[in-house]
């Protein structure tokens, strides 16, 4: 099937609002295969991503070992009975995820183990965090973040900032979210812990959930001092500390997660994307006691489940994958490529171009926010160099409100070499009119 007859039959079948088209065919293309940090499309053209399909592929496409974990899982065992009849695949991957985070970060009796709730989307990960917290705290409000984004189910939504998705069902909104401005300078902190302060004063605040990095509020790494401030802040008030964890988790900003950068142990972790590189498979893990206290003990119908919780071909890919990314040391990787990765991108902000460029970003996860002369965002210059550059073959994202900041989200296997050539294309397209 050709591109041109995919797109016409998504035209025909697929509702309007899900994929995106431009009446010249420009854009999008269709995937026909990736492996490592490439993707071919129905034509059969190669294309470097630099987005890892939304942070997924973290250990590369369609990684070998990931694929044969997951081949040889669905030979065995396809399905399994959510939370009826178990499987070992997801007694171990749980296991594997408590020693991933809290047994990792802590020696304490008090946080000694996690436990998980599995789902199979990002959002359903957060949703379990939200139900976690209320249940745990019996207090329903959530403080969340401008820019902040947690999914689109009608629990996340509540705590997902940007209108555009949330105004069209507002009326249908429990709207238990209080936003409070996200930090992205040391001297914003005053000015936040005061208005997070006055909402706890205000509101019956059971939880705040927080991204460590916004991913697509625009790629913005609040100051070191801010995670800290949020542990405090609920230890103050009895609430719990969320992390989602969804798009910077396995490596992404250069540690396993990015909340060991500031050291800070949040009580619940939402974790997706590249935890299977490619299957859908989510996960909510709290700390035991918290779970404990949240959840009671199953007397044969759980209160929150779904079909395809804790999917055995999911559990063999995540299972392989935390493997590759662990023997491969990823988030070291991800780290010093980091560093170049934005030493590369500072070059652009010293050309003469018709924009005011800034640069940030933390391990493998970075981006260029482009700014007219009169300090509007300049979102169509933003798109017309992501068209071009797919026409080049450089796959890239826009983030933030406005789609105006390019981002970095590569495969965290990516070389130094194809990070330079990436960032050189980009810098011809911004200088060429």
């Amino acid at each position: 099937m050709t591109a041109r007859q995919t797109i016409a039959l998504l035209r025909q079948y697929e509702s309007r609002n899900v994929t995106f088209n431009e009446p010249d065919g420009s854009w999008p293309i269709v995937w026909e295969r990736a492996r490592g940090v490439h993707v071919w499309d129905a034509a059969g053209k190669k294309y470097l991503d630099l987005t890892a399909a939304f942070g997924v592929a973290a250990a590369g496409h369609a990684n070998p070992k990931v694929v044969r974990a997951g081949q040889k899982q669905m030979a065995k065992l396809l399905h399994a009975m959510g939370d009826v009849h178990p499987h070992a695949l997801k007694a171990k991957l749980a296991r594997e995820l408590s020693r991933l985070t809290f047994e990792r970060w802590t020696n304490s009796s008090r946080f000694k183990t996690g436990k998980v709730i599995f789902s199979n989307s990002g959002f359903e990960a957060v949703e379990s965090a939200l139900k976690t917290a209320m249940l745990a705290t019996g207090k329903k409000g959530v403080i969340a973040f401008e820019g902040g984004y947690h999914g689109l189910g009608y629990g996340a939504l509540n705590a997902t900032h940007r209108e555009h998705f949330r105004a069209p069902f507002r009326s249908q909104l429990r709207e238990f979210g209080n936003f409070a401005t996200f930090p992205k300078a040391k001297t914003d902190l005053p000015a936040v812990e005061k208005s997070l302060r006055q909402i706890f004063r205000r509101e019956k605040i059971g939880a705040i959930l927080v991204e460590p990095v916004q991913a697509r509020g625009g790629i913005h790494v609040p100051p070191p001092e801010f995670l800290p401030r949020l542990r405090t802040l609920c230890d103050e008030h009895g609430a719990l500390l969320i992390l989602d964890e969804i798009y910077t988790g396995f490596g992404r900003t250069g540690k396993w997660f990015a909340c060991e950068h500031s050291g800070v142990i949040p009580d619940l972790i939402c974790l997706g994307k590249a935890l299977t590189g490619g299957f859908p498979l989510s996960a909510c893990v709290g700390r035991a006691d918290v779970m404990d206290a949240a959840w009671p003990v199953s007397t044969g119908e759980a209160i929150h489940t779904s079909t395809f919780l804790g999917h055995p071909v999911g559990c063999a890919m995540a299972l392989a994958q935390i493997t590759i990314i662990r023997k491969l040391k990823l988030p070291e990787r991800s780290a010093e490529l980091g560093k170049f990765l934005l030493a590369e991108l500072a070059s652009i902000k010293n050309l003469k171009l018709k924009t005011k460029n800034s640069i940030r970003g933390l391990g493998l996860m970075a981006g260029i926010e482009l700014k007219l002369p009169n300090g509007k965002p300049a979102t169509q210059l933003a798109l017309d160099a992501i068209k071009k550059l797919l026409h080049r073959g450089y796959i890239f994202l826009p983030e933030g409100e406005d789609a105006n900041v390019i981002s970095f989200t590569p495969p965290l296997t990516i070389s130094q070499t194809q990070l330079a050539k990436a960032v050189a294309e980009l810098k011809n397209v911004l200088t060429t009119d």
